[in-house]
């Protein structure tokens, strides 16, 4: 290879190297515009972590609207926190074991005002538009009824997210590292002990893909 050839190569490759530094540091800015290197988490801690909302709608057992505008709609959804409960509205999905007693559960929170807590490190989850993770907080206290038909009185201040999981309404979601984690862990523990809920006659077949195979593979009592 000549010196010319050589020159040209090193042109080349410099010339694609510049122009694939340009790509990656606009799309950076894109990124940075969407909120995505903390902008977003600041405003969405800002807006929510600690405020009272009115509960509008259930959508399913860990899937509920706040009165509060967010994306083009009249309301915030928000994901509960660091709880994953049985599906019943999932496209292509069949409804799931303990699917419906979980969304009559999350229920009882029509009309009422609950308050948002929310983890600074991340406040979205990857859905469009994306919703709002948060613990859902009692504003007030109130009586829940289970899908046993047990009356479960929660006080002001009660966690909507650990209430589910030690009931037995939902599982404590081990995918995605939350603050109160641990304690949910616990609650679930407890739960399977006494099949409580869904721990009653699960099988293995109902259980989530997380919980039948991987590292959080789970033995039913």
């Amino acid at each position: 290879m000549t010196s010319s050839q050589r020159r040209l190569r090193y042109l080349a490759r410099r010339t694609l190297l510049v122009a694939a530094v340009a790509v990656l540091a606009a799309l950076l800015a894109v990124a940075d515009r969407a909120g995505l290197f903390g902008r977003a988490v600041e405003a969405d801690y800002a807006r929510y972590h600690g405020k009272t909302f009115t509960v509008t709608r259930v959508v399913d057992g860990d899937t509920l609207d706040v009165a509060c505008p967010d994306h083009g709609r009249d309301s915030t959804r928000i994901r509960l926190l660091g709880v994953d409960t049985p599906e019943t509205v999932k496209p292509d999905t069949p409804v799931q074991h303990y699917g419906r007693e979980a969304s009559r559960l999350l229920g009882n929170l029509r009309g009422r005002q609950v308050r948002l807590e929310l983890d600074e490190r991340r406040t979205r989850d990857g859905f469009r538009p994306p919703r709002l993770l948060a613990y859902v907080v009692l504003a007030e206290g109130q009586q829940f009824e289970t899908a046993d038909g047990e009356a479960v009185d929660l006080p002001a201040g009660a966690n909507v997210c650990e209430a589910i999981v030690a009931t037995g309404h939902g599982y404590a979601d081990p995918r995605y590292a939350n603050p109160l984690q641990r304690q949910m862990e616990r609650a679930q523990r407890a739960a399977m002990k006494a099949r409580r809920g869904l721990w009653k006659d699960v099988t293995v077949a109902d259980l989530p893909h997380y919980f039948r195979q991987g590292p959080h593979r789970l033995t039913l009592p």
